[in-house]
């Protein structure tokens, strides 16, 4: 599967809220790459107000050792994320151990896995 196969945007402008699509087997490098890419081609408004990011069509290939690669580089970025929320949806029991671990890690902005889109869009906007 090709990169950008992997993964989609699409901002809504009422609520600021840029919804990030994941599919397929995502890796640490898939994560990393596609925020890169977000950034170089301005895909993040400056005014934008939180992030859900959807897995229900992707899988984590994430060990348990790698997940801190994630909260590192929003660290590393806060000038995009810092004070904002990171809604994480997945369905997939398998899939929410990951999430869980980076909530964990959480300086500087917040996560949070959620198994809904109606759930996380609310807790990005309160």
């Amino acid at each position: 599967m090709a990169m950008l196969e992997k993964f989609k945007y699409e901002y809504d402008a009422s609520t600021g809220i840029l919804f990030k699509f994941y599919y397929g087997i995502i890796t640490i490098s898939d994560i990393e790459t596609s925020w890169i890419y977000a950034f170089e081609n301005h895909i993040i408004p400056d005014d934008v107000t939180g992030f859900v990011l959807d897995y229900r069509n992707a899988t984590f290939e994430i060990s348990r050792s790698e997940y801190i690669a994630i909260p590192e580089f929003y660290r590393k970025h806060l000038t995009v994320f810092g004070n904002k929320k990171i809604a994480i949806i997945t369905e997939n029991p398998r899939d929410i151990v990951i999430p869980l671990l980076v909530e964990r890690e959480d300086e500087g902005y917040m996560s949070k896995p959620f198994s809904t889109r109606e759930a996380a869009i609310h807790w990005v906007l309160r």
